[in-house]
This record gives C-alpha cells, sequence and structure tokens, in this order.
C-alpha cells in the first residue's frame, strides 16, 4: 500500500510562482504527494495549464473567491471523498498519509528534502497540531514565520508601531527575531507553508472562515494551543517565499483587510460589555492606522505608475 501525502494550495491566478511551487516540489520529498489546488477563482489560466503538465495535480474550484482559510477548510473537508490519484475511483494499492496535509501557498519555492523534515518533525512531536518551516525571503534572508501571540501590549504596540519604528522592542519580541533558528514550540506559524495534523485541525474546525485573508494563522496556532496542541518550528526544513505576489496587486485593500483581521483577533481576546471602550479604542486606532497606510500605499503605486510611465518614454 502506497501512502500519499496530500499537498492544499489556495490560488488565486498565481502567476509564475505555481510552476516554481510544482517544479521544486519533487525535491522535497520522496513521498508521492498528490497536490490539489484549492481555486478561488483564477483568470490567468495557469491552475488549468499546471494540471495539464504535471499528472499528480488537480484542479478544484470553490466557485468564488472564498479567503484562504475557507478555500482550505472545504478541501480538507473533501479529501475522504477524494482519491489520491483524482480518477474518482478506488486507487489500487494507494491511500492517503494518515493524519496529515501540507496547506502551503503557491508562491513558495521548496527547499530539498523539506517535507521529510517537516514530517520526521512530526513524529518527534506527537503534540504538534502544526510544524513550520524555516521561511527565507526572495533576499535569502530568514522571515520571521515563528512567534509569540500577540498580547494586548505587545500586539497592539507592533501593530502601531511596527511600519513606523520597525526594531521597537514590542515587535522585536514578538517576531522572536533575536532568537536564534531551533527546533520548539511556538506561538503561532506563518500560515504560508504548515503541516497540520488532520485530527488536531479538525477538532479545533480548522481555520475561521470569518478571517477572510490574514491573521487566521495566529488565530489557528492561538486556538490550537489552547486545545492542548504544539505549533512547533522546524527550521531544518527550508522554504523560498516570494511573498507579496497578490498583495502587490492592490496594497489598499490588502491593507485594509489585515487591519480588520487584526480588530477581529484582538476583540475576540477581550470580550465582554465591560471591555467595550478598550474595543473602541483598538479599532479607532487601528481605522487610522488603515488608512495612514493605505493612502501611503496609494500615493507609492502612482508614484511608480509614473516613473514606469516615463522610462516607456524614454525608450521611445
Amino acid at each position: 500500500m502506497t501512502d500519499v501525502l496530500p499537498v492544499v494550495a489556495v490560488t488565486y491566478s498565481p502567476g509564475p510562482h505555481l510552476e516554481r511551487f510544482l517544479a521544486s516540489l519533487s525535491l522535497a520529498t520522496e513521498r508521492p504527494v498528490s497536490v490539489i489546488l484549492a481555486d478561488n477563482g483564477s483568470t490567468d489560466g495557469t491552475p488549468e495549464a499546471a494540471v495539464e503538465r504535471y499528472p499528480n495535480v488537480r484542479l478544484l474550484r470553490t466557485g468564488a473567491n472564498l479567503g484562504y482559510g475557507t478555500a482550505v477548510n472545504r478541501t480538507i473537508a473533501q479529501l475522504s471523498e477524494l482519491t489520491p490519484t483524482g480518477t474518482g475511483l478506488p486507487s489500487e494499492g494507494e491511500s492517503w498519509v494518515d493524519d496529515f496535509v501540507i496547506v502551503a501557498n503557491p508562491d513558495v519555492q521548496w527547499g530539498p528534502g523539506s517535507i521529510d523534515a517537516l514530517l520526521e518533525a512530526a513524529a518527534r512531536w506527537p503534540r504538534a497540531g502544526a510544524l513550520g518551516p524555516l521561511v527565507r525571503d526572495p533576499d535569502g534572508s530568514v522571515y520571521p514565520s515563528a512567534r509569540h501571540l500577540p498580547s494586548l501590549v505587545r500586539g497592539s504596540m507592533h501593530a502601531v508601531l511596527g511600519p513606523f519604528w520597525p526594531r521597537n522592542p514590542w515587535t522585536v519580541a514578538y517576531r522572536q527575531e533575536r532568537l536564534e533558528p531551533s527546533e520548539r514550540p511556538v506561538g503561532w506559524l506563518s500560515g504560508s507553508c504548515l503541516l497540520v495534523r488532520r485530527s488536531a485541525f479538525a477538532e479545533i474546525g480548522g481555520f475561521d472562515e470569518r478571517y477572510f485573508m490574514y491573521m487566521e494563522d495566529v488565530d489557528l496556532g492561538d486556538r490550537l494551543g489552547k486545545a492542548g496542541w504544539l505549533s512547533v518550528y522546524v527550521p531544518s526544513a527550508e522554504v523560498l517565499h516570494h511573498k507579496g505576489h497578490s498583495t502587490g496587486r492592490d496594497p489598499a485593500t490588502h491593507l485594509a483587510a489585515h487591519h480588520k483581521s487584526t480588530y477581529l483577533f484582538l476583540a475576540d481576546r477581550h470580550p465582554g460589555w465591560w471591555r467595550a471602550p478598550l474595543r473602541w479604542t483598538l479599532r479607532g486606532t487601528l481605522a487610522a492606522r488603515s488608512r495612514l497606510m493605505v493612502h501611503s500605499a496609494r500615493r507609492a503605486l502612482k508614484r511608480d505608475s509614473r516613473r514606469e510611465l516615463k522610462l516607456a518614454e524614454g525608450r521611445r
């Protein structure tokens, strides 16, 4: 019997990133994998092209742009109805790997042996509900993908000061930037690439679907911890994340969504009528920050557009 590892990627016109994702996947594990593209309404044709090019890739259309967490939830929920080969017929000698699924963004590029390293770590951490690799930015620097949970003070100060004073003590502590990479439990892991234990994921109801994008991974780590599961950072596994390809299309909308999700996370953790003034303060502060950053992003887009136009005119 061959065990096939399911890999779920949410696509929304992923462009050339998806080819890198799929081409590097064969380096990440010696196990057979089956990739399920949970497509939220791509219009660039790349998911369809991937299905034609790679026999272990299938396309699962969600029917609309449901957001990241909702698309993942629906796909994982359907795994029991899907066969590893994608034929819809019983696959002789094949079954899904017991209790594990990879959830990753399509702009991830896999490092050699990265998935195998995550699976080996899962055997060392039987209470790990999610395990995440070391994530590198395109310039090779280490992205702080394993962090503390954002407490009221630490999270709020990071949210308010981070964009203007990146090295402030609250941001540095929250992002755990001064710690050497080591295999350890953390508060939460970047949702860009996770090995998820399906039993733990099912126990907490998967991603909270109120989060359209951003903070769903923070919320997942928090709820896993409250249910007695661990989020484990595994730096022996490495991936490269070409993050921001979708954000770049409409940074203003994405910034607004990030602030909305941040408020939802913090407000959820501080319920009750007696905390209403605190929630009002959080909402007002985050809304003001959102307006400021959206305005700045739109100005930057206009400036870049003018620069590109001048360059184009200069080449004529």
